[in-house]
């Protein structure tokens, strides 16, 4: 509302004293966190019981292998996209039904966030998140996947494509 050229500023609801010490909003704390204490409590044994993760779960990022070629057509957006800087890409061209190939296509494991972008902006769903999500490195060379580590069958990843082929 304005009155006189000013702008005048109305409060729905002043606050009462109680509200202003805070003292409702610790009680709501106190009883949420009294809530989980008693709660029946799950551990799972982690070495015999492995964790099998929905399909939405983002793991290691692997490259869709497809009829032994692999799908990436090395347009570099999942490199310009990436904001850890971990993904390297150099193309080259071939006589193939796709005009360009990734001569060479490598992640470092140490800098990936596993956010996800490149999977979202991949034209060709040839990056996915998988399910993998134990990575164990014993010298920092041992993190950079090449093409050799990133290559996945589309069969092993079906459930995640159809997952992304659903929510796109």
């Amino acid at each position: 509302m304005k009155s006189n050229g000013q702008l005048k500023i109305t409060h729905k609801k002043d606050l009462s004293f109680f509200e202003k010490l805070y003292i409702t909003e610790i009680f709501k704390g106190i009883k949420l966190t009294l809530t989980q204490v008693f709660r029946p409590k799950f551990t799972r044994q982690y070495p015999e019981e492995r964790w099998n993760p929905p399909a939405s779960f983002r793991g290691r990022p692997v490259l869709v292998e497809q009829d032994g070629v692999e799908r990436c057509v090395a347009c570099g957006l999942c490199a310009r996209v990436c904001p850890a800087l971990a993904i390297e890409v150099q193309a080259s061209e071939t006589e193939y039904w796709k005009e360009r190939y990734p001569v060479k296509f490598e992640i470092n494991m140490l800098r990936c966030i596993f956010c996800g972008f490149c999977e979202e902006v991949c034209p060709e769903e040839a990056i996915v998140m998988s399910k993998e999500y134990e990575l164990t490195f014993y010298s920092q060379e041992e993190a950079i996947f090449g093409k050799d580590k990133l290559l996945v069958p589309a069969e092993k990843l079906k459930d995640r494509l159809e997952f992304l082929r659903k929510y796109r």
